[in-house]
């Protein structure tokens, strides 16, 4: 068990620092603060976050962390934070770990007793499903699917019969073509594509996943795709044996008991517990 309480401690601080991710006037006080007086500021880009921090006139020493240096930079990190440095975690824009590395490094802070503390701000998954007009609850972020059209096609197909609403994100590139594969395992749903959220030409296009297809040729920028979940009634299934003749009916067939009960379980979509009562009542 790990128990934080993080302003009631010693313990040096990783503070995940959520960043715009397009107006900089989303930008909060208490981001600034934090960016201003933490020791390092670990960030993906360091190219693209000193840009950030000259507009808000912060002077904090940038060091890099992305995907592609995890295994050197993850050490060092933890290594300042045990001398008793606190630090900041930032990605090019929105949330650190949320589709940007962040993960990796939580983790290895957690195992060694340092805090970890988020500071809140944007965040595009949350703002495209609120303004998207599809259910907000229950929902479930998914964030990019795999780029290979076989692997897509084979997450989606899991994805398929998920009551809730999932978010994507999507490349502009490959917008196109996975509303298309969408369509071909989800159905003609109703989704909201959200581009440009919170900069000049933000557009939320809302529809059925035919509709938005017809419209995305010329679209640019980094995508949300908010997907309503399945509402298709399932049949019930209706079984003319009892219980017990199902699996009676298996262990004919040269089934155990116990693969008998398991399966006739998945058959009906109930619990083996209950097949299992139900087969040795007397």
């Amino acid at each position: 068990m790990n128990r934080q309480k993080s302003f009631e401690n010693q313990q040096p601080t990783l503070f995940l620092v959520a960043t715009p991710i397009g107006n900089l006037s989303e930008m909060t006080y208490r981001a600034v603060d934090t960016l201003k007086n933490v020791d390092f500021i670990a960030a993906e880009d360091t190219r693209n976050t000193v840009k950030l921090l000259n507009h808000f006139e912060i002077t904090t020493k940038l060091i890099s962390h992305h995907e592609h240096n995890l295994v050197t930079s993850i050490p060092k990190i933890i290594n300042l934070l045990l001398e008793g440095h606190d630090l900041a975690l930032v990605s090019d824009a929105g949330y650190p770990a949320i589709s940007d590395p962040g993960y990796e490094l939580v983790k290895e802070c957690i195992v060694n007793n340092i805090n970890v503390v988020p500071i809140s701000g944007s965040n595009a998954c949350l703002n495209a499903l609120v303004v998207s007009g599809i259910a907000p609850q229950p929902f479930l972020f998914y964030g990019f699917l795999d780029h290979l059209d076989k692997r897509k096609k084979k997450e989606l197909d899991l994805l398929r019969k998920y009551k809730e609403t999932i978010v994507f994100y999507e490349a502009p590139h490959r917008i196109k073509k996975t509303l298309s594969v969408m369509l071909e395992i989800f159905g003609n749903r109703n989704i909201a594509l959200c581009r440009e959220i919170t900069k000049k030409h933000e557009e939320i296009n809302r529809g059925t996943i035919e509709e938005i297809l017809s419209v995305v040729d010329d679209m640019k920028g980094e995508m949300v795709i908010v997907v309503e979940g399945n509402n298709e009634k399932e049949e019930e299934q209706v079984f003319e044996q009892s219980i017990q003749e199902h699996v009676n009916e298996y262990i004919n067939k040269g089934m155990s008991a116990k693969d008998a009960i398991k399966e006739v379980a998945k058959q009906r979509n109930i619990s083996k517990n209950i097949v299992y009562q139900e087969y040795h009542q007397k």
